[in-house]
C-alpha cells in the first residue's frame, strides 16, 4: 500500500546507551581468554558485527582462529553476569521513546535490525519495555549481519513494504552500508559508537545529532514516501 511507512532501528548506541557495558564485556572477555588489555577506541569499530566476526576483528592476528568461538563465548558469558550484577546499567537514549511512541502513533511500521542474537535482543527489549512497538525482529540468528542487506530486506517483506518506503536508522557505518545496499535511505546518528566521518563512509543520506532533527527528517521522509 502507498502509505506504508517502515523505520528500521539498530539498537545499540542508537536507541539503547549500551557503550559503557559492551566495553566491559569485552574487557572480561579478553582477560579470561589471557589477551590482557582492550581498548575502547578498538571496541567501539567493531559493534554491530555478528559476534565471532567481531571478535575475530579484535582478536590479534596471530591468535589461534579456532579459538575464536571460545572468545566469543566469553563475551556472551561476561554479558549474562554483567546483567545480573546490581550496578548494571543500559538506559535509552533520552527521547528514544518518546520517539517511538510518536512513530507507532503516526503509523508508522518499526523494525529492528541488530547484530544481536534475538535471545540478547529480547533481554533488551524486556528490560525496558520495548517489544510492543516494534513489527518485525531481525537479528543475526539467521542469516547474514551487517553490512549484508539481508536483515532490511527480510524486515520489507515481513511488513510488506518497498525500499522507497523504508528508512534505516543506525550509529554505525555498518547500518549505513546495510542500509545502501539495501536500496534504503539512510539516517546516522552521531551519538553512539562510530564518528561522524565512520557513518558517512559507510553512506548516510543524512547524519543527525540529536533526536529533535531525526524526527523532523522522519517527518520530511514520511511527507514525500
Amino acid at each position: 500500500m502507498p502509505d506504508l511507512k517502515l523505520a528500521i532501528w539498530d539498537i545499540d548506541g542508537t536507541l539503547v546507551d549500551s557503550r559503557v557495558v559492551i566495553q566491559q564485556a569485552m574487557e572480561r572477555a579478553f582477560k579470561r581468554a589471557g589477551l590482557g588489555e582492550i581498548a575502547y577506541e578498538r571496541t567501539r569499530t567493531i559493534v554491530g558485527l555478528e559476534l565471532t566476526e567481531a571478535v575475530m576483528r579484535l582478536a590479534p592476528v596471530d591468535y589461534p582462529a579456532e579459538r575464536v568461538p571460545e572468545l566469543a563465548t566469553f563475551y556472551k558469558q561476561a554479558f549474562v553476569e554483567m546483567r545480573g550484577e546490581p550496578d548494571f546499567s543500559e538506559p535509552l537514549y533520552d527521547g528514544a521513546r518518546e520517539t517511538l511512541e510518536k512513530l507507532r502513533d503516526e503509523g508508522w511500521l518499526l523494525g529492528v535490525a541488530t547484530g544481536k542474537p534475538r535471545r540478547g535482543l529480547d533481554a533488551v527489549f524486556e528490560h525496558h519495555g520495548l517489544h510492543r512497538y516494534f513489527d518485525t525482529f531481525q537479528t543475526v540468528d539467521h542469516g547474514p549481519g551487517k553490512p549484508h542487506p539481508r536483515m532490511v530486506l527480510d524486515a520489507m517483506k515481513e511488513t510488506g513494504t518497498e525500499a522507497g518506503q523504508a528508512v534505516m536508522i543506525g550509529d554505525t557505518g555498518f547500518d549505513m552500508a546495510m542500509g545502501r545496499n539495501a536500496g534504503v535511505h539512510t539516517l546516522g546518528v552521531s551519538w553512539g559508537f562510530h564518528t561522524a566521518d565512520e557513518i558517512n563512509e559507510g553512506g548516510a543520506h543524512e547524519l543527525h545529532h540529536d533526536f529533535d532533527t531525526l524526527n523532523a527528517a522522519l517527518d520530511s521522509f514520511a511527507a514525500r514516501a
